[in-house]
């Protein structure tokens, strides 16, 4: 064993037949030209340019699993997070928002809102939703570690979870010392609590513009807010909750390739590099609050499109912009492809999920989450969430390969296949840096385009079967449409019940009605802020405690303008 911080680490296991296997595969030749080529392409996992993992070593306490997750209101997904939780040794909580959330509106009456509350996803619209949807987890666990995927109202929601940690360290003070905190006391309990709590918050915005369009706010407002939102870490010194989560999954997922959607993604996060360092941040203080998200499918270049991000973002943060060790490690997210999930034979979508999730673990991710078979008919029922849960187990701790951390090094394939990558995300940035630039490419479409002439390419292939997918249109089984249409009824069984949707207008009206005299000064103060070139986001932390997301959102339309699609 050799000493990796503060414990040893296990370096070799012992197999059953008496293998003392590796957990990091050292390189056999002794040639300096083959070492040099190695230590500056590939090296060991941890070591620069991380082409093989940022870490040297993984977790093995706390397993790279979550589990995606939101329905009805706040209790009934508190319910399902406890399902997720229940026997793990680390608490990983990956939340789903309803569309109207999503939007930034209030749950309400009107029939464009009320059929769509909790579907989906869960429905938050007051600090009193986030305080339920989190109740019996203690946020600041170094343990515990929250995942919200949302992005233009990101900054409200933010807002509300950060709240809610704070609100459970004064609770906790409370019962300990039985009395409430003082304001001194208060103030030192939200700083301690902001300092610790785990998590990631997606808040970005390019990818909603280029694919999947919950845009609420003008881009440049959207942007500040962003801004305001590193700039509120930074003077907090909150290191351990990433700001924000740089997705190519819904690139993907709207149709783009795996290369276009690594091109993409990578080009969105140096344009975040860029306006924060154009906002007078320090790369080396926002760096380090960034992560990435990709969907696995079966395409080979799935299985090195790690590798390359890594390679690629630790040397231009490196040489380019003058970054520190911490800086250049690019953290990511994987989740199995959605768009890779199929009606037809639905129990066919564990195979496909197990070797995406196989891949990920050999590309050294960081965090993982598997879906459900049924997630292309129904919202995913108890039993197919534990089978998902049980595939990275398995992989974890069945899979004798798992337990080596650099099991594609030294692979000639692998070594081709990164490289080719590499020149093909360089290629795409020349396409963008020709166009303008990610923002001004934007502004011409060219994304979206890319994107859906993408989609229309594998939609094509697959309808004409120049693509085989197994029980869709090869291998294919009597009786697939009625499993499907089967599984259609019970997703209308699995919805929130309009009693439900009625509940959540409620609780958000009698929030409102609750704290009607102080939130017309808060939102006014709110919009002031704004209008001034103040820190929006500092001023939300205060706002959402006394309005609704809604009320939030309405507000900010006033000083930060609507989205509108360039056309």
């Amino acid at each position: 064993p050799v000493r990796g911080g503060r414990q040893a680490v296990e370096t070799r296991r012992e197999t059953l037949a008496g293998t003392r296997f590796p957990r990091v595969a050292l390189p056999t030749f002794t040639g300096e030209g083959d070492l040099l080529r190695f230590l500056h392409d590939e090296n060991l996992p941890g070591r620069y340019p991380y082409t093989a993992g940022v870490f040297p070593f993984r977790e093995t306490g706390e397993a790279p699993r979550r589990q995606f997750a939101g329905e009805g209101g706040p209790a009934r997904t508190n319910r399902r997070f406890r399902l997720l939780t229940a026997s793990q040794e680390a608490t990983r909580l990956s939340v789903a928002f309803d569309s109207v959330t999503l939007y930034g509106e209030d749950p309400a009456r009107r029939p464009d809102i009320f059929g769509k509350i909790g579907e989906g996803g869960v429905s938050i619209a007051t600090l009193d939703d986030m305080v339920a949807l989190f109740r019996g987890f203690r946020l600041t666990d170094p343990q515990t570690s929250v995942s919200m995927t949302i992005n233009g109202p990101a900054p409200a929601i933010l807002a509300m979870f950060l709240n809610a940690a704070i609100l459970q360290e004064a609770e906790a003070f409370s019962r300990e010392r039985g009395r409430t905190p003082t304001a001194a006391e208060r103030e030192e309990i939200a700083a301690g609590a902001l300092r610790v709590v785990r998590g990631t918050v997606q808040a970005d915005i390019l990818k909603e513009d280029q694919a999947q369009n919950t845009c609420i706010f003008s881009t440049a407002f959207a942007l500040r807010l962003m801004g305001d939102v590193q700039e509120f870490f930074i003077g907090r010194r909150i290191g351990n909750f990433y700001s924000a989560s740089v997705s190519g999954y819904h690139i993907a997922e709207a149709g783009a390739n795996p290369i276009t959607q690594l091109a993409f993604t990578l080009a969105n996060g140096f344009t975040y590099v860029e306006y924060f360092l154009s906002r007078g941040l320090a790369v080396d203080d926002f760096a380090r609050n960034l992560s990435f998200f990709f969907s696995n499918g079966l395409d080979p270049e799935y299985a090195v499109l790690s590798r390359v991000a890594r390679r690629i973002w630790a040397r231009a943060l490196k040489l380019r912009y003058g970054a520190g060790e911490r800086s250049r490690k690019f953290k990511v997210h994987i989740q199995t492809s959605g768009r890779s999930l199929h009606a037809r034979e639905v129990q066919f979508n564990d195979i496909r999920t197990t070797l995406q999730a196989l891949t990920a673990i050999s590309d050294a991710c960081n965090s993982l989450h598997t879906n459900a078979y049924d997630e292309a008919i129904t919202t995913p029922t108890p039993e197919s969430v534990r089978r998902a849960v049980a595939i990275q187990k398995i992989i974890r701790e069945e899979f004798g390969m798992a337990w080596n951390e650099n099991p594609l090094s030294g692979s000639f394939a692998i070594s081709w296949l990164t490289d080719r990558v590499e020149e093909a995300v360089l290629d795409e940035f020349d396409r963008l840096d020709a166009r303008g630039g990610v923002l001004a490419a934007m502004e011409r479409q060219y994304q979206r385009h890319r994107i859906q002439e993408e989609s229309f390419l594998y939609e094509s292939r697959k309808d004409s079967g120049e693509l085989p997918v197994v029980g869709v249109n090869t291998f294919r089984a009597e009786g697939g449409e009625d499993e499907a249409a089967a599984g259609a009824e019970e997703a209308l069984l699995a919805r929130a019940t309009p009693a439900e949707k009625e509940e959540q207008v409620r609780r958000v009206e009698a929030f409102r009605d609750r704290h009607a005299e102080a939130a017309g000064p808060a939102l006014r103060r709110l919009r002031e802020t704004a209008l001034a070139g103040g820190n929006v986001f500092a001023e939300l932390m205060d706002t959402v405690r006394v309005a609704s997301l809604g009320q939030i959102s309405a507000a900010l339309y006033e000083v930060g303008g609507r989205y509108r699609r360039s056309t």
